[in-house]
């Protein structure tokens, strides 16, 4: 039995695993930003932040404040980006992600992101 994903628990073990994959680490670099996630989900919105600060990693349940963009999806796209079914670009293209905010702070990291499926590959997460 997996991670459920979007649980405390599934968090806890993303934050772990970028932070001990060098690729990850190397594409973040010492760049700052932070990410709001709404996902739209059968039981309700399950919100998460990501906080980068200068190679610094902060990954929680919850909403943060001063977010330099929130990005939205529903659930069944949440999935196909963490299965790296999908890439945020298309996803985005294709009107399955909404961006509110700072949408050039985001594509700057975008090396960062490219770095998730694979540093998050032996995750064993329940859908």
């Amino acid at each position: 039995m997996g991670l459920k994903f979007l649980s405390e628990e599934w968090v806890n073990a993303v934050k772990e695993a970028l932070e001990s994959n060098e690729a990850f680490k190397n594409a973040a670099g010492s760049q700052s930003a932070t990410i709001q996630q709404v996902v739209n989900t059968p039981e309700g919105d399950v919100k998460y932040y990501v906080k980068l600060d200068g190679g610094n990693l902060e990954l929680a349940l919850g909403e943060v404040e001063g977010a330099d963009a929130t990005i939205t999806q529903d659930y069944d796209t949440a999935v196909a980006l963490s299965k790296n079914e999908l890439t945020g670009t298309a996803a985005y293209m294709s009107g399955k992600l909404k961006v509110a905010g700072d949408l050039m702070k985001l594509m700057a990291m975008q090396g960062a992101f490219n770095q998730l499926p694979a540093a998050t590959a032996s995750l064993e997460v329940d859908y």
